[in-house]
């Protein structure tokens, strides 16, 4: 597949097939994903993959953060009860999360520096699955700032950064292309610099 074809014709998938994708093809999807640009070549991703009944762990983390986060305030607690068992089903139905994380630099600069290069990832990620026939979703939903939630899957909140968790699996639909904005670029070509 031509990459400027992969860039418009990839699309974030909500609905997926309920089959597992094979371990080496995800294996390979971020093996291809490691191309990204990172300054000094520190390579700051770190990728915790939950599948099968680890993803129903993994999903009652979920909930238990949204409960602790009054997503379900001003609901009875029947109400809370079946919208959470909703999620929770809806969350295991997903064949895989990839939890994509990272350790925190204490120098802000390269903190940033890392957290760009493990967006660009995620970004190479998506591409190479959508090239194999594997659909992403790349989520940055509040749990993953939740100290309780990031403690719960066996990191430290004081020294990892989750950056993104991305649900993947075959797709069962694709949706329909959105339009795209124009991209304004202002082009400089006179000095602006006025020095006195």
């Amino acid at each position: 597949m031509k990459l400027i074809e992969a860039m418009k014709d990839r699309r974030s998938i909500h609905d997926f097939r309920k089959e597992l994708v094979d371990e080496a093809t995800l294996e390979e999807i971020f093996r291809l994903a490691s191309w990204a640009p990172n300054h000094r070549l520190k390579e700051p991703w770190e990728v915790m993959l939950f599948q099968n009944d680890a993803a129903r762990d993994y999903a009652e983390l979920v909930i238990e953060s949204y409960i602790k986060e009054g997503f379900a305030a001003g609901y009875d607690s029947v109400k809370t009860n079946k919208m959470m068992q909703g999620i929770k089903q809806f969350m295991i139905d997903i064949p895989h999360h990839a939890l994509i994380y990272m350790e925190h630099d204490t120098d802000f600069h390269k903190f940033e520096e890392d957290y760009a290069a493990v967006c660009a990832f995620i970004q190479n990620a998506q591409l190479a699955a959508w090239e194999k026939g594997v659909g992403v979703l790349w989520t940055t939903s509040p749990y993953i700032h939740d100290h309780d939630f990031i403690e719960g899957i066996g990191l430290d909140p004081v020294y990892h950064k989750v950056a993104g968790v991305l649900q993947m699996g075959y797709p069962a639909r694709v949706p329909r292309p959105k339009p795209r904005s124009p991209v304004d670029v202002t082009f400089r070509n006179d000095s602006f610099n006025k020095k006195i």
